[in-house]
């Protein structure tokens, strides 16, 4: 695609946000370019949690039918006490009539934005480029201008619109100078990957399991062939401590008791934020994914709010290029940021709050509350409608 070509919508960063909006709009007949700092498609480890209206956005792009032919299908999940073994199951074919996706899909982050950048490499209307720094952007009624660098070479591109899926340290959001309120979890985050069987050794564990221990509390998610353990730690303790192979073996020994040492295949440190920027929409440029929203990872609700901002914001995209008024765009802030700001950010916050409460007398009256919910159908499918992100999707629906 010519680079003077400006009949196209520019997107920075191709994560699964970007890669999904370029899907989305090229499906629409719409020319994408897309610009990656990365020399090439991303392998970090980071989310792996797919609700069910996620993958009905992606279903009719066949992006569904590959991912839970290469994942790991959860039809429940759980909250437990780990010492005891007692447990509080909710089991999403309680809101089968609600979704043909009736589970929770593991699949890894990276495994999708390989998916993704295939299918695009195939779509002529497409140019994903990577290795490309962002460095500036302007904009004026009739498009966006981009000055990216490739190494010493410096490049522009023009579009009538760009979307900023760049993430939590967003360069577009940056240069716009558009505040990112929020704070910063005292305590930091371990993403452990080992191939150990943690189910033949945990009676009773599900593939999604948020657990309290003695001490703390540690999720497990299974993925084909291996287990991805989030293990938290104090502020008061280096990276170099809790990334240490040593005191990661010591907490996966306190997880289950094992007289080999563990196989780990990663590991990743990172902290956790919840904060989220006033408005969605700047002129020509719109904000996505983590460039617009962080939250606690605790439920998996931070790579689903992104698709869910993707396919919004292209749908009204899609209605602009074809003749749709621009405040349309306006509708897609108005349409999304509360459902981050309440949904998103809130649930995750308030899942966080929950599993990192230290009192055990506290810990019992959560439990007792979630199996309170779990006993009751009508409770128990209002929880899973709003914790698989169904409720927050209704909500904007109803916003114009």
């Amino acid at each position: 695609m010519p680079a003077n070509d400006s009949e196209r919508v520019l997107i920075a960063g191709a994560g699964p946000v970007g890669l999904f909006a370029a899907i989305r709009l090229t499906g629409f007949g719409i020319p994408v370019t897309v610009v990656e700092r990365n020399t090439n498609v991303g392998d970090d480890i980071r989310a792996s949690t797919f609700h069910p209206p996620s993958l009905e956005m992606m279903e009719p792009y066949g992006i569904t039918e590959q991912m839970v032919a290469a994942g790991e299908v959860v039809p429940e999940w759980q909250i437990r006490m780990h010492v005891t073994g007692e447990k509080v199951l909710f089991d999403l074919g309680r809101i089968a009539d609600l979704t043909p996706y009736p589970f929770r899909l593991q699949f890894e982050q990276s495994s999708l934005c390989i998916l993704l950048d295939r299918m695009l490499r195939e779509e002529p209307l497409a140019e994903v480029i990577y290795g490309t720094e962002l460095i500036g952007a302007e904009q004026d009624g009739g498009g966006v201008t981009v000055q990216a660098r490739s190494g010493s070479e410096e490049r522009t591109f023009i579009g009538k619109f760009l979307i900023a899926a760049d993430g939590g340290a967003s360069t577009v959001r940056g240069l716009l100078d558009i505040p990112f309120d929020g704070s910063m979890y005292p305590e930091r985050t371990v993403l452990v990957t080992t191939p150990f069987p943690f189910a033949d050794h945990i009676e009773g564990l599900s593939g999604v399991s948020y657990c309290w221990h003695e001490t703390g509390n540690f999720a497990l998610l299974k993925l084909p062939s291996r287990w991805r353990a989030s293990l938290y730690f104090p502020e008061s303790l280096s990276v170099d401590e809790v990334l240490s192979d040593d005191y990661l073996q010591e907490q996966l020994l306190e997880i289950c008791p094992n007289s080999d040492r563990f196989e780990i295949l990663d590991k990743r440190e990172y902290r956790v934020h919840q904060r989220i920027v006033p408005g969605y929409n700047h002129g020509r440029i719109l904000l996505a994914g983590d460039a617009a929203h962080l939250n606690s990872p605790t439920g998996g609700m931070g790579l689903n709010g992104g698709l869910h901002d993707a396919h919004n914001l292209t749908e009204k995209l899609n209605d602009i290029w074809h003749g749709g008024d621009l405040g349309l765009l306006d509708l897609y802030s108005r349409q999304r940021h509360p459902v981050a700001k309440n949904q998103i950010i809130e649930q995750a916050d308030q899942n966080r709050k929950r599993m990192t409460e230290k009192s055990l007398e506290k810990r019992r009256e959560h439990f007792a509350a979630l199996q309170a919910i779990a006993a009751d159908d009508d409770k128990c499918r209002a929880f899973l409608r709003r914790s698989s992100m169904i409720e927050g999707l209704e909500l904007a629906s109803r916003i114009t």
